[in-house]
C-alpha cells in the first residue's frame, strides 16, 4: 500500500498540469488542430514563395536606391570640384574689369593711373580676404620650413634663423600653404680666426 502512495503523487502532478477534470487524451486533442484546419504543404510552399518574392523585390529596390545615391554623390563631387572657385572667380571679374578700364583710357596721367591701380589692388585684396586667401610676409619672424622657403643664408647681427629679407610673399588658403614665401635667412657670424 505504501508503494501505491508513492506512485500516485506523479499521477496527481500530471493531472494538475493537464487541468482539473481532463484526462490526458482530452488535453492533447484540444491543443492539436484538426487535420482539415491545417494548411496543405502546397499552400505553405506558395506562401513561402510569395514571401521570398516580396523580400527579393524589396532587396532589389534597396539595391537600386543605393546605386542611385552613390551615383548622385559622385555627380555632386564632380560638380563641387568643377565649380569650387565660382565665388572667387566672380570676385576677380571686378578686378579684371578695372584693369581693362584703366588700359582703355589713354588720356590718363601717371597719378590717375596709379590711383586706379591702387583701387584695383584693393579689389583684389578684398577678393582674397573673402576667399580666405591670406599672404605670408614673414619679415623678422623665425624661419618656419613649413611656411617659408629659404633661398640663401646671410651672416647678420642678432638671432640666427630669422627672416631678414622677403623676396616673394607666400600665400595660405584656409591655413594651408599654397605657395611658401621665398626668404633670406640670417645665420650667426663666424668667429674670427685667431
Amino acid at each position: 500500500m505504501q508503494e501505491n502512495k508513492q506512485e500516485n503523487p506523479p499521477v496527481a502532478e500530471l493531472e494538475e498540469s493537464l487541468g482539473a477534470g481532463t484526462t490526458p487524451a482530452e488535453s492533447t486533442t484540444e491543443t492539436i488542430p484538426a487535420a482539415d484546419a491545417m494548411p496543405s504543404q502546397e499552400d505553405l510552399l506558395k506562401t513561402a514563395e510569395l514571401k521570398a518574392a516580396e523580400h527579393h523585390d524589396a532587396w532589389l529596390r534597396a539595391k537600386a536606391e543605393g546605386e542611385n545615391i552613390r551615383r548622385r554623390a559622385q555627380e555632386d563631387i564632380v560638380k563641387a570640384g568643377k565649380f569650387a572657385i565660382e565665388k572667387f572667380a566672380g570676385e576677380l571679374l571686378a578686378v579684371k574689369d578695372s584693369l581693362e578700364a584703366a588700359l582703355a583710357n589713354e588720356q590718363q596721367d601717371a597719378a590717375a593711373l596709379r590711383a586706379g591701380v591702387e583701387l584695383t589692388l584693393k579689389q583684389l585684396v578684398s577678393a582674397f580676404e573673402k576667399s580666405n586667401l591670406a599672404e605670408i610676409h614673414p619679415l623678422e619672424e623665425k624661419f618656419d620650413p613649413h611656411r617659408h622657403q629659404a633661398i640663401s643664408q646671410i651672416e647678420a647681427d642678432g638671432e640666427p634663423n630669422r627672416v631678414i629679407n622677403v623676396l616673394q610673399k607666400g600665400y595660405v588658403l584656409n591655413e594651408r600653404v599654397i605657395r611658401p614665401a621665398l626668404v633670406v635667412v640670417s645665420k650667426a657670424r663666424a668667429a674670427p680666426a685667431a
